[in-house]
């Protein structure tokens, strides 16, 4: 499962800049900046799934995107796994409204912070979702640098035969979280494809290797409400 390279800009030191980079996380609320005129892949957050009705779809985009120039990713972010089949129904159909619009839809991702002690119980639920997405829907998940790190090695083989990618964060809010080089030391460990996540306007340095390990797809700028570019 793997998916062609995109947002190969690669920093070594300093400040994250979305100018330099193709790749970019749209949540709700960001007005969309010049970036994405050029932008290759487009991470686009739909809707969510809330920790209080794990009936509901909640659409959060009125009008699906139209950018023919790049890959788009339809985000669900996600509070609770234990669906209702309706939930998967408004997902379904909020598929079929982006493609009917034009969106270059490419997948669809799951944004939800699994701990890592239930990585295994994440793959299952992951595991059935995809077998309700239309043929040929590839399937990414967001993750945290923890998995790596502390996830169990079965656990993670179980993701890496379900998922097309995961993009990995190294930022909290708008910030970029303390320690992160330590952390993605173990990357090597999800043996599958990912990318990694970062802020705009937040700390980074890459760590040494990171550039050589084939299972390395780029990285994902989380683009930020203008002028609240992290500090």
């Amino acid at each position: 499962m793997l998916l062609a390279a995109c947002g190969q800009g690669t920093p070594d030191a300093g400040r994250v800049s979305a100018s330099a980079h193709d790749a970019f996380f749209l949540w709700a609320g960001v007005k969309p900046p010049p970036e994405l005129d050029r932008a290759r892949t487009v991470y686009v957050l739909a809707g969510e799934v809330r920790a209080a009705d794990n009936s509901r779809f909640v659409p959060l985009r009125p009008q699906p995107p139209r950018a023919s120039h790049a890959d788009v990713w339809l985000v669900l972010r996600v509070e609770r796994i234990d669906w209702t089949p309706e939930v998967t129904r408004q997902l379904l159909r909020e598929i079929a409204r982006w493609q009917a619009a034009g969106a270059n839809l490419r997948g669809v991702q799951i944004d939800f912070d699994s701990a890592t002690l239930h990585l295994d119980r994440y793959a299952q639920f992951l595991q059935h979702l995809r077998s309700d997405l239309p043929r040929g829907m590839r399937l990414s998940i967001t993750g945290l640098m923890d998995w790596s790190a502390n996830g169990d090695p079965a656990a993670l083989a179980k993701l890496g035969t379900v998922v097309d990618e995961i993009v990995v964060q190294t930022y909290q809010g708008r910030t970029t979280i303390p320690g992160y080089e330590s952390y993605l030391a173990s990357l090597s460990r999800l043996c599958l494809p990912y990318k990694v996540a970062l802020v705009d306007g937040g700390e980074w340095r890459a760590p040494a290797g990171l550039a050589n390990d084939p299972h390395f797809k780029g990285y994902v700028v989380f683009l930020l409400p203008e002028g609240g570019r992290a500090v």
